[in-house]
């Protein structure tokens, strides 16, 4: 059961989504794209030795946002349940948050005369975003009881949603209004990169100051930390076939998440190449997608109370079905934004209750990190397989507009595995 539901924890445990999605959007989504683009470009440097032959620039930077995925894949399962048998949580939270901020900060000295670190620096800072948020999600089934786990986790992502578009605006004023400081625009958008690391790190340590200490689970003492964190992974592993119904949401999460994350990694891609859109019309929708998943988190976690959790999850995926399907019809600049519009609030909605139907499944007591720890993992294969898939049609068919099809196969995919999951999660109460 919850450790701790008082008001200060959960609005503490809300706040790192304000602390750390400023990276997700700033970083990963909207300017450092551009500007790695910009500099390679401006250092005429248009691929990369790779084994035996060479790959694009543009390659190269999401092989290496890939490769992060991976490594922190293979790492987090062991990390975490080590960080249980210790006891330590926190302390892991608050290392990946201090590495990858000082990554994120450190993109500033990424110029034309150190292009190794346009490729390192993003590898660094997304490893230790994706690890901080398996400590971080682990928390919510012990500061929230059951029936209020899904309108906190709308809180967070609300919050997260909120602040990123703060930092994201900021940024560009100042980027597109170089005079206000009287110095260059490469200058002011490294500088972007120093902000966001400076607000990562501090509204993260802010969420820190709330959250409780973790408790070690030791099974077998003096057999030492690495002997019982292997104990814990694999008893976890057992639990997992235990509890009805979770293989099988968490592989319709993996599936839905293939086709949610990777709409948000290829919205700005689409929108250029496909309807040929200026990147003003792109940060734009960008904006407009975040402010609208605020509300789109807020109806579902009201859905979920009224429907239950995976009824919510199902809708959500069919509404994705159907953006996807229209979204092969877009051919104009209001379309695109009216489908920007669409995509934000079942975007919101899907990515907070997956995480708060998950929480729901796991058991009462103890800690759950090595739990979280696989539903990191499905969000980011799930990313990789994404992009792949999207990857490979533009190949064979020299056309990006096919591939919200190919996404929408994801979410009918989630949805029959849904289907399948014979708890449906009320908030107010847990039914069969």
């Amino acid at each position: 059961m919850a450790t701790s539901s008082d008001s200060k924890t959960q609005w503490g445990w809300a706040m790192y989504d304000w602390a750390n999605s400023s990276y997700s959007l700033v970083i990963s989504t909207a300017i450092f794209p551009i500007y790695y683009t910009a500099v390679m470009d401006g250092a005429g440097k248009i691929s990369f030795p790779f084994f035996s032959g060479n790959i694009s620039t543009t390659a190269a930077y999401t092989f290496v946002v890939a490769a992060a995925f991976l490594t922190i894949s293979i790492i987090t399962p062991y990390l975490s349940a080590l960080s249980e048998v210790s006891g330590k949580k926190k302390s892991f939270m608050r290392a990946f948050i201090y590495c990858g901020s000082m990554a994120c900060a450190g993109m500033f000295f990424f110029t034309e005369s150190t292009l190794w670190w346009g490729l390192l620096s993003p590898y660094l800072a997304s490893l230790c975003f994706s690890g901080s948020l398996v400590f971080y999600n682990s928390y919510l089934p012990e500061i929230a009881k059951i029936e209020d786990q899904d309108s906190l986790s709308a809180r967070g992502f609300a919050l997260g949603y909120l602040g990123s578009s703060l930092v994201l605006i900021a940024s560009l004023a100042l980027i597109q209004n170089p005079d206000w400081l009287g110095i260059e625009v490469a200058v002011i958008t490294r500088l972007s990169f120093v902000f966001v690391g400076i607000w990562w790190l501090f509204w993260g340590e802010f969420a820190l100051s709330r959250l409780p200490s973790g408790v070690s689970v030791l099974m077998e003492k003096n057999k030492g930390y690495i002997r019982e964190s292997y104990l814990r992974l694999f008893l976890v592993l057992k639990e997992f076939n235990k509890i009805h119904g979770l293989n099988r949401f968490l592989l319709g999460f993996f599936f839905a998440s293939a086709g949610v994350q990777t709409v948000i990694l290829i919205a700005s891609l689409f929108g250029t190449k496909v309807l040929g859109l200026d990147s003003s019309s792109l940060i734009l929708t960008i904006l407009l997608i975040q402010f609208v998943a605020i509300l789109g988190s807020w109806i579902f976690a009201k859905l979920s109370y009224k429907f239950g959790n995976i009824r919510s999850l199902i809708l959500a995926s069919a509404l994705w079905v159907v953006i996807c399907i229209v979204a092969f019809f877009v051919n104009s600049e209001l379309q695109f934004y009216l489908l920007g519009a669409s995509v934000g609030l079942v975007m919101g909605g899907l990515q907070s209750l997956g995480r708060s139907t998950f929480s729901k499944m796991l058991p009462l007591e103890g800690e759950h990190v090595t739990y979280f720890s696989f539903f990191d993992i499905a969000e980011k294969l799930a990313t990789v397989l994404g992009m792949v898939a999207v990857g490979w049609v533009e190949t064979v068919t020299g056309d990006l507009r096919l591939s919200p099809l190919v996404l929408s196969i994801f979410f009918l995919i989630a949805m029959s595995l849904w289907f399948g999951v014979n708890k449906f999660y009320y908030s107010s109460k847990n039914l069969a």
